[in-house]
């Protein structure tokens, strides 16, 4: 029976390096615009529309990422975009979890009808409650401030949904010994709960910097002053209604691509690991 599993379970060495050919080449052909605009940003005018295409220029040219801290507060908008994304996943693990540690683990009359509606939340669209939500930021005067695109963002239920599934996995038995042990449910969540949800919590952190990092018609709602556009404002900046500068453009969206592509080789092992724990895999 060990000799048919192992046959069965052996993949034949031509049949593998068809495999990973097939895998490879598709890899590369979802890279190729990613590859096309690094190369995009280094080419010359003439280049950029020559027929046929040319994927590498024949000269590098760094003209358009000069061009682009001048002719907007790069920077400035770089800096903001930063600034809030941080702020978002920091609050929302931080929030996130201790509702989750309730949801799993704290019993209380009427929880799973509680979180059920945390749930259905999910399934209303940004559209409608963009209105509602800038009438409210404008009562209290929170317009053009890093509270207007801040404070919206730090709880989501899709972050709570995922830290619940994690967390129920977690033993009760260490539930019941740091009960035992005269541990209070703040310090278990902090010193116990915490560190086996590392995975969890990166996969919230990635999730939620992502999503601030690609806002763009939030911050252009909520935002007057370029001391407050983010970085996704500044793309928009580069087009014009009668030509776009591919150059510059192309190169804007190159700085704002690096670091999303830097924190995820960073985090990547945790976050396909949660991904996989809270069965969302697939």
């Amino acid at each position: 029976m060990s000799k048919v599993k192992r046959k069965i379970g052996t993949t034949p060495p031509g049949l593998r390096i068809v495999i990973e050919g097939v895998l490879l080449f598709f890899v590369l052909l979802v890279n190729v615009p990613f590859f096309w605009m690094i190369s995009t940003s280094f080419k010359l005018g003439p280049e950029i529309l020559a027929y046929p295409p040319r994927m590498f220029p024949s000269k590098l040219n760094f003209d358009g990422y000069k061009y682009i801290w001048t002719l907007v507060p790069f920077a400035r908008y770089f800096l903001n975009t930063l600034f809030v994304s941080f702020s978002i996943s920091v609050s929302k693990i931080i929030l996130a979890s201790f509702a989750a540690y309730a949801f799993a683990k704290i019993p209380f009359k009427g929880k799973n009808t509680i979180f059920f509606i945390f749930l259905g939340t999910m399934m209303i669209p940004m559209e409608v409650i963009i209105i509602p939500n800038y009438i409210t930021l404008n009562l209290i005067g929170w317009l053009d401030t890093y509270w207007a695109l801040i404070i919206p963002f730090v709880v989501g239920a899709f972050s709570i949904f995922l830290l619940r599934q994690f967390f129920m996995q977690i033993p009760q038995d260490l539930d019941d010994a740091a009960v035992i042990d005269g541990c209070g449910r703040t310090r278990y969540l902090l010193t116990i709960v915490y560190p086996l949800s590392k995975p969890a919590l990166l996969t919230v952190g990635l999730y939620a910097f992502l999503a601030s990092w690609n806002s763009f018609l939030w911050p252009l709602i909520v935002t007057n002053s370029d001391n407050m556009r983010v970085i996704q404002i500044a793309l928009k900046a580069l087009q014009d209604s009668w030509m776009i500068d591919w150059t510059s453009l192309t190169a804007a969206s190159t700085i704002a691509t690096v670091p999303i592509i830097v924190l995820f080789f960073f985090v990547q092992k945790q976050f396909l690991e949660g991904i996989a724990i809270t069965g969302l895999k697939g």
